[in-house]
């Protein structure tokens, strides 16, 4: 009679107890999809591209026809990307109506493109531009160069001895 007990394992029990793992499995699985992936050193996250925005009024400096130049945020910088803009130009930059200057800018370029970068608001600043390279570059603008009070920033770019003038 005792070998009968111990040999025969008590069903309803054993079902009570594969319910109970099953569905603290289940919650387990349920209550982590929430929290973020782990980070594997083979796993890469896809390059987010940068959102277009428009802070700043972009105009000819020749006839004030406004020019159209994609804008970024990079971080607490506007990034103005002049890759679109030529070899050669001038353009005057206005804050939007109604708004202030951000409080950083930086200009995109490609090397060799351009020979040099001159800004002019409250100061005048030539930036020059590294021949080689094969990535676009961020110039951004030292303090100073522009204060909130400033109407206007004049950009010019071209060769080397044109902006050095």
């Amino acid at each position: 009679m005792m070998r009968d007990f111990v040999g025969r394992p008590d069903r309803p029990a054993s079902l009570a107890v594969a319910a109970f793992l099953a569905g603290a499995c289940l919650m387990l699985v349920c209550g982590c999809s929430h929290l973020p992936r782990p980070h594997w050193p083979w796993q890469h996250r896809q390059a987010q591209t940068p959102q277009a925005v428009h802070e700043l009024d972009v105009s000819s400096a020749a006839g004030g026809a406004e020019v159209t130049l994609p804008q970024y945020w990079k971080g607490n910088t506007l990034v103005v990307d002049l890759q679109p803009a030529g070899s050669t130009g001038q353009l005057i930059m206005k804050p939007r109506a109604h708004t202030l200057w951000p409080v950083r800018i930086a200009f995109r370029v490609m090397p060799g493109q351009l020979g040099a970068l001159e800004v002019r608001a409250k100061q005048r600043v030539v930036l020059p531009i590294t021949p080689a390279g094969a990535q676009p570059i961020d110039l951004e603008l030292p303090p100073g160069v522009f204060v909130m009070k400033s109407p206007e920033m004049t950009v010019t770019w071209g060769s080397t001895d044109a902006a050095a003038q």
